[in-house]
Protein backbone atom coordinates (compact mmCIF):
# COMPACT_ATOMS: atom_id res chain seq x y z
CA UNK A 1 0.00 0.00 0.00
CA UNK A 2 2.67 2.13 1.19
CA UNK A 3 4.48 1.76 -2.35
CA UNK A 4 1.55 2.28 -4.61
CA UNK A 5 0.89 5.87 -2.66
CA UNK A 6 4.46 6.72 -2.95
CA UNK A 7 3.99 6.10 -7.47
CA UNK A 8 0.96 8.02 -6.81
CA UNK A 9 2.58 11.04 -4.94
CA UNK A 10 5.32 11.03 -7.50
CA UNK A 11 2.95 11.19 -11.00
CA UNK A 12 1.09 14.06 -9.27
CA UNK A 13 4.67 15.88 -7.74
CA UNK A 14 5.59 15.17 -11.82
CA UNK A 15 2.49 16.85 -12.89
CA UNK A 16 3.29 20.23 -11.92
CA UNK A 17 6.86 19.99 -11.21
CA UNK A 18 8.39 23.11 -13.86
CA UNK A 19 10.25 21.68 -17.07
CA UNK A 20 8.90 18.55 -16.94
CA UNK A 21 8.77 17.08 -20.41
CA UNK A 22 5.52 15.65 -22.14
CA UNK A 23 5.15 12.92 -24.10
CA UNK A 24 5.09 14.04 -28.32
CA UNK A 25 4.07 12.34 -31.03
CA UNK A 26 3.97 13.03 -35.17
CA UNK A 27 0.64 13.02 -36.31
CA UNK A 28 0.24 10.04 -38.06
CA UNK A 29 3.35 7.96 -36.80
CA UNK A 30 3.59 6.84 -33.26
CA UNK A 31 6.91 5.05 -33.92
CA UNK A 32 8.53 8.25 -34.49
CA UNK A 33 11.96 8.91 -31.83
CA UNK A 34 12.75 12.57 -31.30
CA UNK A 35 17.03 12.54 -33.26
CA UNK A 36 19.59 14.93 -32.42
CA UNK A 37 19.31 17.25 -29.29
CA UNK A 38 16.96 19.53 -28.27
CA UNK A 39 17.44 23.58 -29.30
CA UNK A 40 15.78 26.27 -27.17
CA UNK A 41 14.28 29.48 -28.77
CA UNK A 42 15.36 32.28 -26.15
CA UNK A 43 13.49 35.87 -25.98
CA UNK A 44 14.17 38.58 -23.17
CA UNK A 45 15.89 36.39 -20.95
CA UNK A 46 13.95 33.66 -20.80
CA UNK A 47 12.93 29.91 -22.75
CA UNK A 48 10.21 31.14 -24.96
CA UNK A 49 10.28 27.37 -26.55
CA UNK A 50 11.80 23.86 -27.29
CA UNK A 51 12.81 23.02 -30.75
CA UNK A 52 12.60 18.90 -31.63
CA UNK A 53 13.41 16.83 -35.01
CA UNK A 54 11.38 13.39 -35.33
CA UNK A 55 12.12 10.69 -37.57
CA UNK A 56 9.89 7.85 -38.18
CA UNK A 57 7.76 6.23 -40.43
CA UNK A 58 10.08 6.86 -43.62
CA UNK A 59 9.88 10.27 -42.84
CA UNK A 60 11.21 13.58 -40.49
CA UNK A 61 9.08 16.57 -39.09
CA UNK A 62 9.98 19.68 -36.89
CA UNK A 63 8.15 20.05 -33.47
CA UNK A 64 8.27 23.33 -31.54
CA UNK A 65 6.56 23.58 -27.98
CA UNK A 66 6.29 26.94 -26.39
CA UNK A 67 6.73 26.78 -22.55
CA UNK A 68 4.04 27.81 -20.70
CA UNK A 69 5.71 30.61 -18.47
CA UNK A 70 6.57 32.28 -21.79
CA UNK A 71 2.89 32.17 -23.07
CA UNK A 72 1.52 33.95 -19.57
CA UNK A 73 3.42 36.47 -19.93
CA UNK A 74 3.08 37.69 -24.18
CA UNK A 75 -0.18 37.75 -26.28
CA UNK A 76 -0.56 37.33 -30.06
CA UNK A 77 2.78 34.87 -30.68
CA UNK A 78 3.57 32.72 -33.74
CA UNK A 79 5.06 29.33 -33.78
CA UNK A 80 6.90 28.27 -37.09
CA UNK A 81 7.98 24.24 -37.23
CA UNK A 82 10.10 23.34 -40.34
CA UNK A 83 12.65 20.61 -41.07
CA UNK A 84 15.83 22.69 -42.35
CA UNK A 85 18.44 20.70 -44.93
CA UNK A 86 21.75 21.51 -45.22
CA UNK A 87 21.47 23.79 -48.24
CA UNK A 88 18.70 25.93 -45.91
CA UNK A 89 15.10 25.42 -47.70
CA UNK A 90 12.84 24.64 -45.19
CA UNK A 91 10.33 21.64 -45.85
CA UNK A 92 7.41 21.06 -43.98
CA UNK A 93 6.72 24.54 -42.61
CA UNK A 94 3.85 25.15 -40.48
CA UNK A 95 2.71 28.34 -39.67
CA UNK A 96 0.73 27.84 -36.10
CA UNK A 97 -2.61 29.80 -35.34
CA UNK A 98 -2.29 32.69 -33.12
CA UNK A 99 -0.99 31.79 -29.60
CA UNK A 100 -0.72 28.47 -30.46
CA UNK A 101 1.87 26.36 -27.92
CA UNK A 102 2.19 23.08 -29.95
CA UNK A 103 3.54 22.99 -33.60
CA UNK A 104 4.18 20.17 -35.80
CA UNK A 105 5.71 20.81 -39.09
CA UNK A 106 3.78 18.60 -41.84
CA UNK A 107 6.26 15.07 -42.51
CA UNK A 108 8.87 15.82 -45.10
CA UNK A 109 10.59 12.79 -47.27
CA UNK A 110 14.13 14.03 -45.75
CA UNK A 111 15.06 10.97 -44.31
CA UNK A 112 18.06 10.45 -46.44
CA UNK A 113 19.53 13.89 -46.38
CA UNK A 114 21.03 15.88 -43.79
CA UNK A 115 18.16 17.61 -41.46
CA UNK A 116 17.90 19.72 -38.30
CA UNK A 117 14.40 21.56 -37.09
CA UNK A 118 13.79 24.63 -37.06
CA UNK A 119 11.87 26.84 -34.27
CA UNK A 120 10.76 30.66 -34.97
CA UNK A 121 8.83 32.31 -32.29
CA UNK A 122 7.49 35.76 -33.79
CA UNK A 123 6.13 38.43 -31.65
CA UNK A 124 4.79 40.85 -33.78
CA UNK A 125 7.17 41.68 -36.56
CA UNK A 126 10.19 40.52 -34.47
CA UNK A 127 11.24 36.85 -33.92
CA UNK A 128 13.58 34.87 -32.57
CA UNK A 129 14.39 31.28 -33.72
CA UNK A 130 16.61 28.12 -32.97
CA UNK A 131 17.84 24.86 -34.95
CA UNK A 132 18.22 21.72 -33.45
CA UNK A 133 21.66 19.59 -33.54
CA UNK A 134 22.19 18.11 -37.32
CA UNK A 135 21.51 15.05 -38.00
CA UNK A 136 22.34 12.94 -41.29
Amino acid sequence: MKKALLIIAAAVAGMFAPGVAHAETPPGCASAQQIGSTAYVNFDGRTAASVKQFAGCGTNWGYVFVWADWASRYDDFHVVAAVATDDNVEHGRVVGRLDQREVWSKATATISRCTRALGVVNLGEDGWSAYSSRRC
